[in-house]
């Protein structure tokens, strides 16, 4: 199991530093997380922990190459639920996040259906979220597919926290070879689920995982909010049985990239070092 984390360790800091923190860290690698189209007023002017997913792939490899660092995968949790818009993000951004990871040689772009902000969204029957998923996703797995891009899905939303609607989702998306799944451990618990069962049940489908842990003040929050940022306590001191992850992941042979999304450097070097002596 490799460990890596967030490229958002350093508040209103450009990427470049969030790259050198992280080498400083003592970690190897990296999610490139926030990113947008276009240009950004933050990113000019170096208070902005995002990439253009317009930006020259050359820029990102130099900065990553400079520190000695893997990128993991691209982030590209997007919004699927509500209507098509300029102002969400959407397939056109997922698909633009597909191709920089082909020019990055990065395997793994992850993406989500988010929380609906609209009546529009909310008002949406269980069969007609699986058709906006599987419509807005159609075009960005065709692109992943000719790319050899495997798609992760996290859950991050009303659907995609709860088995059975992800079940629903692998379903409808045609079990492709290239459509896997992303384990967020924190937005599991969070939405209401065990992580443990829900490795057990997906199994080889779980290509990539996000550490997350929460306090016990989340017990109540269970199953009313889908997904959260940042854990803000070290990985081992909240209500997730994080351990028991570790040891179902290390059961089924998963050996893949693992991305801490922990706020703090003692919380980071502490998960971290528990991580690697749960994994043995």
């Amino acid at each position: 199991m490799r460990i890596g984390c967030f490229a958002l360790v350093e508040p209103l800091s450009p990427m470049a530093r969030q790259f050198q923190r992280i080498r400083e860290l003592g970690f190897d690698y990296v999610d490139l997380t926030d990113n947008h189209n276009g240009g950004m007023l933050g990113v000019e002017y170096g208070f902005a922990e995002s990439v253009s997913l317009d930006t020259h792939p050359l820029e990102i490899r130099e900065m990553v190459e400079q520190n000695k660092l893997t990128v993991t995968s691209v982030c590209a949790h997007a919004n699927l639920l509500d209507p098509t818009s300029p102002a969400r993000y959407g397939t056109a951004e997922i698909i633009k996040a597909v191709k920089l990871a082909h020019f990055l040689n990065v395997r793994h772009v992850i993406t989500t259906e988010g929380e609906p902000k609209t009546g529009f969204g909310r008002s949406l029957t269980r069969n007609q979220k699986l058709f906006s998923i599987a419509e807005k996703l159609h075009e960005p797995l065709r692109w992943a597919a000719e790319l050899g891009i495997e798609l992760l899905i996290e859950p991050h939303g009303p659907m995609t926290d709860s088995p059975e609607d992800m079940q629903g989702i692998l379903e409808v998306l045609g079990y492709s070879g290239n459509v896997g799944i992303n384990l967020d451990t924190g937005n599991v618990w969070l939405g209401g689920a065990d992580p443990v069962e829900f490795v057990k049940q997906f199994g080889d489908r779980i290509r990539h995982v996000h550490w997350k842990d929460l306090g016990e003040e989340w017990e109540t929050k269970r199953g009313e909010l889908f997904g959260c940022g940042m854990s803000t306590i070290p990985i081992g001191d909240g209500a997730i049985d994080i351990k028991a992850v570790v040891h179902e992941l290390k059961r089924i042979g998963f050996d893949g990239h693992t991305t801490l999304e922990v706020a703090g450097t003692d919380n980071l070097k502490l998960s971290a070092e528990r991580l690697r002596e749960w994994a043995g």
